[in-house]
């Protein structure tokens, strides 16, 4: 028995497939990229405190997972009005997890630039993307009236 999703099922011939958002791609590739550098700077971090009591420990991990799981979420509320809001958010908390890890404030900067690139890019493309689809509707409409 073959199990189709409900989008497979709903399908219907002829149907336009809706568009899916550049923006969204560009910076949930980011976000993802930064779960990376997320779990490295808490094994780094981890490592760093390797004869620290038991409970350092135990809050490094703590908040490293809880920043790992934040951007590996993130990309799921970026179709939401507050989900760049919540990316921006977690920029800040990168950057700020340089306090432990004095290297990651770099890292961090450049992480920042690179989601900013991501979403200015991506509305760019989505607009002109739209724009050039306005006018591919705008031709057919003129080639069907000749």
């Amino acid at each position: 028995m073959v199990r189709l999703t409900k989008a497979q099922r709903q399908w219907r011939p002829g149907q336009v497939k809706k568009p899916s958002s550049i923006k969204v791609m560009f910076s949930s590739t980011v976000l993802t990229l930064e779960a990376f550098v997320a779990f490295f700077a808490t094994l780094a971090i981890f490592g760093l405190n390797f004869n620290s009591p038991l409970i350092y420990k135990i809050i490094i991990w703590v908040l490293g997972l809880a920043l790992i799981g934040a951007f590996l979420a993130a990309p799921a509320f970026l179709r939401k009005p507050w989900g760049y809001t919540f990316g921006w958010a977690l920029q800040g908390l990168l950057i700020l997890a340089g306090v432990a890890l004095p290297s990651l404030i770099f890292i961090g900067l450049c992480f920042t630039a690179t989601y900013w690139y991501a979403v200015r890019t991506g509305e760019r493309l989505d607009r002109e993307n739209k724009e050039r689809e306005r006018e591919q509707l705008e031709w057919e409409k003129q080639q069907k009236n000749l």
